[in-house]
């Protein structure tokens, strides 16, 4: 049984994530393949074969997969997929977007956001916002998986891989690429910190969101939000946490003024150690929470800032 595992990469650096989905991979059992898609990516590639239990690395280099237009990537995916029973990517924007398509063009069913793995063709996936489990069992002769990472330990670093470098170029020549808008930031990124902060409904105002950036420094932390927050236009919505934002399990999650809604539960109740602040007792947030402060987080988190 040979399995595909789509890398996620800048060009220049391949992303933590993609060791996370090569962990999935393992559990399926069988031999694992690397596809590095990109432009002048020999460097991601390299990176690539040192992941532990992968035995080759098919590079396409080619301007057409600079950006990972879905468009192009899924046709390249689809071509490749005849030597393989399972497919696999991460459940991440690149990966929500061009998965869903191969799944298409190879007629089967696609299986979305597995959490863990019980068998070659059963798995293990939230449904309706995380409030039940599923277990499923796929029929398909071909798998069609995206993994979600924060359900996965990240594989060593000590492999050697072959690297073999492939011709084809799949251009459907229907899109292309027009610019990024990257928010920037000195803080770690969200999706990846070992501590995250978020502020909710309950911060008042986005002015108020500064209250979380001494305690985030001092904890080295990333900055989230709650979808109301996002909603309300305190902060962008690259900071939201959640079913429909980003998906995170740090070592530590603070929890401040977030009522704690089952579409922010869904994506951060993963985490480590959770620390709700909350005014309100009865807020949601406390039935997850490890450590709960019910206290006003104006008076709070100056305090914190304090003792830290």
């Amino acid at each position: 049984m040979s399995i595909l595992v789509f890398a996620e990469h800048d060009n220049s650096t391949l992303k933590a994530d993609t060791l996370k989905t090569v962990a999935a991979a393992q559990a399926m059992g069988g031999d694992i393949h690397i596809l590095v898609a990109g432009s002048n990516c020999q460097a991601v590639a390299e990176q690539a074969a040192k992941a532990n239990g992968v035995s080759k690395v098919f590079v396409a280099d080619n301007a057409a997969y600079e950006h990972q237009l879905a468009e192009n990537v899924s046709l390249l995916v689809t071509d490749l997929a005849g030597d393989y029973e399972h497919i696999l990517a991460t459940a991440s924007t690149t990966g929500k977007n061009f998965m869903p398509r191969v799944a298409a063009l190879l007629d089967v069913a696609q299986i979305s956001d597995i959490i863990a793995v019980e068998s070659a063709d059963t798995f293990v996936r939230p449904i309706y916002a995380g409030n039940a489990i599923a277990t499923v069992q796929s029929l398909d002769s071909k798998k069609v998986i995206t993994v979600r990472p924060t359900g996965f330990d990240a594989v060593a670093t000590d492999g050697n891989a072959e690297i073999i470098a492939i011709d084809t170029t799949t251009d459907a020549g229907i899109s292309r690429h027009v610019s990024d808008e990257v928010s920037v930031s000195e803080r770690p990124d969200l999706g990846a910190a070992s501590v995250v902060i978020s502020g909710g409904r309950g911060m008042q105002n986005g002015e108020n969101f500064k209250l979380l950036e001494g305690i985030a420094d001092k904890l080295g932390a990333a900055i989230g939000a709650s979808r109301a927050a996002v909603d309300a236009g305190f902060v962008p919505n690259d900071m939201q946490v959640g079913q429909t934002g980003k998906i995170v399990a740090p070592d530590l999650y603070i929890a401040v003024g977030i009522s704690g809604a089952i579409q922010h539960l869904a994506g951060m109740k993963d985490s480590k150690v959770i620390v709700a602040i909350n005014k309100d007792a009865e807020a949601p947030i406390f039935q997850v929470a490890d450590y709960g402060l019910v206290a006003d987080l104006f008076d709070a988190l100056p305090e914190l800032e304090s003792k830290l």
